[in-house]
């Protein structure tokens, strides 16, 4: 029996996450969504427990965090699901409640700041997991302009925010080796049948099924109980992009990015 929080839980792969995991009947599961009703629905099919919380708000993240640790003494797993996805020709540039630019901010300043928030309850579980949802689409930020204020694009912010994920996936292992701690990143699958997919203007390319899991396997997979500072393609170990293995950029990213939180 494992505790299992799953960020944007209310919808898609998140959604589909929690109910492959609910049919073991032996997990708690903690559900995070931002729409409310949707949220109560899947709490509803799954039997989980719903959270409810914005993550275009660093203080909606914290306050999560917050209540997940006065509910629970421990946590086995984080599955970092929820984002904003993209349209193919979006250009118009949203920023988050805190004034970042929005992607930046729900995609990669929210699990970064809510895997630091929970890491007294992971280290309490180990052996525990932090799953990051990445993508295989990735971008490097431009370190002198990481808001993107200038050419942006849809596409261009979310593939920043997903490398930039990746990036603050391999540091953190890194922090945590050794400590029973492990921490993984994956592009679950291609354009699944889900709302972000749909949005995109994309045709559909792998099955809800597939995404659910890849992303199962770094849940609970007893062969990857040990693996850590990973990324995976699916079911497979892959690599991603060139400036994910660069320790000078990523000390780089992680200094622009502590101000930010």
């Amino acid at each position: 029996m494992a505790t299992i929080l799953i960020t944007g839980a209310s919808d898609g792969l998140g959604r589909a996450l929690a109910e492959d995991l609910a049919a073991d009947g032996r997990h708690t599961l903690l559900l995070h969504g931002r729409n409310r009703a949707r949220l109560a629905g899947v709490a509803e099919t799954t039997g989980g427990v719903p959270y409810q919380a914005d993550f275009s708000s660093l203080d909606e993240v914290r306050r999560l965090a917050a209540e997940v640790a006065a509910a629970h003494d421990r946590l086995d797993v984080l599955v970092n699901n929820a984002g904003v996805g993209f349209h193919a020709e979006g250009t118009e540039r949203l920023t988050s409640k805190d004034g970042h630019e929005l992607r930046l901010a729900v995609n990669y300043l929210a699990p970064v700041a809510l895997s630091r928030a929970l890491l007294p309850l992971l280290r309490r579980a180990v052996p525990s997991r932090i799953v990051n949802v990445a993508s295989m689409g990735q971008q490097p930020v431009d370190l002198d302009d990481p808001q993107l204020t200038r050419e942006y694009t849809d596409v261009a912010a979310y593939c920043r925010s997903k490398l930039a994920l990746i990036c603050h996936s391999l540091d953190l292992a890194q922090e945590l080796s050794g400590s029973g701690v492990t921490v993984n990143s994956l592009h679950p699958a291609a354009f699944m049948p889900t709302t972000m997919s749909q949005n995109s203007g994309m045709d559909f390319v792998d099955s809800l099924e597939q995404g659910v899991a890849a992303t199962r396997r770094l849940v609970d997979a007893p062969e990857l109980a040990e693996v850590t500072g990973r990324y995976f393609d699916g079911r497979q170990e892959a690599r991603a992009a060139a400036e994910a293995y660069d320790a000078e950029y990523r000390r780089r990213l992680a200094a622009i990015t502590d101000p930010l939180l």
